[in-house]
């Protein structure tokens, strides 16, 4: 196979490649690799051994580690001297279904409808993995860089692994550029680049006002029960607008792109006349600025639910962070609003479960041109515009940490409508073609000048 010599040559690679792509893309999304307690974690093995298999078919070196946690896939493939190398990296686990009547179609049994592909994990991130294996098949056995490929088995459950697997395998994944597939894109038709992420503080808080039970109607008056108590200090969490209400909390400002409120509501499925909380322009609310959900609530059923006071209740609370804000002071803040607000002398209990740093890329340089470049020529001409995600993937900031000269890419394949996370996750295809497309022109571009320079005519005189 002659590897390609220019961005024609790329187009025409990946067209070759996309339907083995895609038929390995359907085989990975059947198996079920969910890293959540009380799943079959036997199928992360078959996950991430699956992944192994595509890697080796690149002609990478490949290993399957663990640090404790779920197995991650470590491929590896030198570039020729001068040449830089590139970590890309994705996940091989999934989301768990929820309830599967909520779904069109069997979640981990690949279903195509309207251009789509629906299961769980087809966009987040078993389209991330072959994202990376398109653009190596299509480049061939004379790769013009170095390659890492790092599919992390336990992204979906915290990562919690993923630091210790960094340490023990630096030098391994130490790149010039590392490509993380895990995001989206504006919209379907538009490219984006990921440069901000906000943080994450997920906590636990409890009141408790009785020992037990008692008749509400022998001490109902002079005594709150404590779902009361727990509602009212949930309220004070956000003011009259809507804005987070916790002292301690920073915002900042995001890119200048304006977010159709309707667009919102028809992503989100809004229901009704729900008005939207808080101030500012909705990029702001969503990306930059704090905000706060409440989870769940542990409390009794309203089936069967006694004429008795509840004696405890205890919420799980949900704070996004604004880049730039430290976890450890946002929870410190939380924690003293809590304190601050229970009403009527209860004191709540606040346990920390997880927190993860946002992050912010500084999007500038050689190889960004070179990004911006290769999603321009793969959505045919149009410009990629930089975003920023409301969600959290504190890894970032320990990629950040861990390589700090090298530029941080963070691509992905899902669109406004993928549903990530929730029922009828979907693909869409051509999109998901435009992003293969896109790394490997940017693989392609990255290659060293030497290579990349038009080589001479021979000057050799023929019959001499």
């Amino acid at each position: 196979m002659t590897p390609p010599t220019s961005d024609t040559d790329v187009r025409a690679a990946i067209a070759r490649e996309l339907p083995g792509v895609r038929a390995d893309l359907e085989r990975l999304i059947r198996i079920p690799g969910i890293a959540f307690p009380g799943f079959d974690h036997n199928e992360l093995d078959r996950s991430a051994e699956a992944t192994a298999a595509l890697l080796r078919g690149c002609g990478l070196a490949v290993e399957i580690v663990r640090a404790g946690g779920q197995p991650a896939v470590i491929g590896r493939r030198p570039g020729p001297p001068g040449a830089p190398t590139v970590l890309l990296y994705a996940h091989h686990d999934v989301q768990p279904t929820g309830d599967t009547a909520l779904w069109d179609s069997d979640p981990f049994t690949p279903t195509e409808r309207n251009g789509r592909l629906y299961a769980r994990g087809a966009a987040d991130d078993k389209a991330g993995i072959m994202v990376h294996v398109a653009a190596l098949r299509a480049l061939g056995p004379d790769l013009p860089v170095g390659v890492v490929v790092f599919v992390e088995g336990e992204e979906e459950y915290g990562s919690e692994s993923l630091e210790p697997l960094l340490a023990a395998h630096r030098e391994t994944l130490a790149a010039d550029v590392i490509v993380i597939a895990d995001s989206g894109n504006w919209d379907i038709g538009v490219p984006a680049l990921t440069t901000s992420l906000r943080g994450i503080v997920n906590c636990f808080v409890e009141v408790r006002v009785l020992e037990s039970a008692v008749h509400s109607g022998m001490f109902g008056g002079p005594i709150p029960d404590a779902l009361t108590v727990l509602s009212r200090l949930i309220a004070s969490l956000h003011d009259e607008a809507g804005d987070v209400a916790v002292e301690g909390l920073t915002a900042t400002a995001a890119a200048p792109l304006d977010l159709p409120g309707e667009r919102l509501r028809r992503e989100a499925g809004v229901v009704g006349g729900l008005e939207f909380i808080g101030t500012g322009r909705l990029v702001d609310r969503l990306w930059t600025k704090p905000s706060v959900a409440v989870l769940g609530i542990d409390a009794p059923s309203t089936e069967g639910a006694p004429n008795a006071l509840v004696p405890a209740a205890r919420a799980k609370i949900n704070l996004r962070l604004a880049p730039g804000q430290d976890p450890k002071a946002a929870y410190a803040a939380l924690c003293a609003h809590l304190e601050r607000h229970a009403p009527w002398g209860v004191r709540p209990t606040v346990t920390l479960e997880q927190d993860g740093a946002p992050c912010v890329i500084d999007a500038r340089g050689p190889v960004y041109d070179a990004v911006r470049a290769a999603f321009r020529s793969a959505w045919d001409g149009v410009d990629p515009v930089d975003i920023g995600v409301g969600g959290s993937i504190p890894f970032i900031a320990t990629f950040q940490e861990m390589f700090p000269d090298a530029a941080i890419l963070v691509t992905g394949v899902e669109d406004p409508q993928s549903a990530a996370h929730g029922p009828n996750e979907s693909l869409h295809l051509a999109e998901f073609h435009r992003a293969c497309l896109a790394e490997a022109l940017l693989l392609h571009a990255l290659r060293p000048a030497a290579a990349a320079a038009p080589q001479p005519a021979s000057s050799a005189t023929p019959g001499t």
